[in-house]
């Protein structure tokens, strides 16, 4: 059992693939559904606002748009933009276009290169070798 301590309250707790306690989760999602609560009734509410009404700190709002839990109903603001080109975005990291480009980037690093779909076909034909290989033994 993995044992950490956690990133914002300092208590140890059973590592399960977060960095914060099961306990500050809990309180994540109470403020996430104030907010959810209050944008749905004032939908036109910009950062300040929903911080000042709901008394959830603008970090973490902006930690909410950046998961893509929330999303900005402007299309050009100042508030998020994309990590690698600098864009306007509404919400999470990266912009449609460079998540795209990273998407094929990460395909071809994958296969070395190749479609996708060869490296399929070439995997399966070479595992029916290997087993035919054992066979012949």
């Amino acid at each position: 059992m993995d044992v950490r301590n956690c990133s914002r309250c300092g208590k140890i707790y059973a590592y399960d693939g977060f960095k914060i306690c099961l306990h500050c989760r809990r309180e994540d999602e109470k403020d996430f559904k104030t907010i959810k609560e209050y944008i749905d009734g004032n939908p036109g509410a910009n950062i300040s606002e929903v911080s000042e009404e709901t008394g959830v700190d603008t970090k973490k709002i902006i930690e909410f748009l950046r998961e893509g839990r929330l999303e900005i109903k402007d299309e050009h603001n100042l508030l998020l933009s994309c990590e690698r080109c600098g864009a306007s975005i509404k919400t999470g990291r990266f912009c449609e276009k460079c998540t795209a480009e990273m998407q094929k980037e990460f395909r071809q690093s994958i296969g070395g290169g190749m479609d996708p779909k060869s490296i399929k076909n070439g995997r399966a034909r070479e595992k029916i070798r290997i087993t035919d290989r054992r066979r012949e033994r």
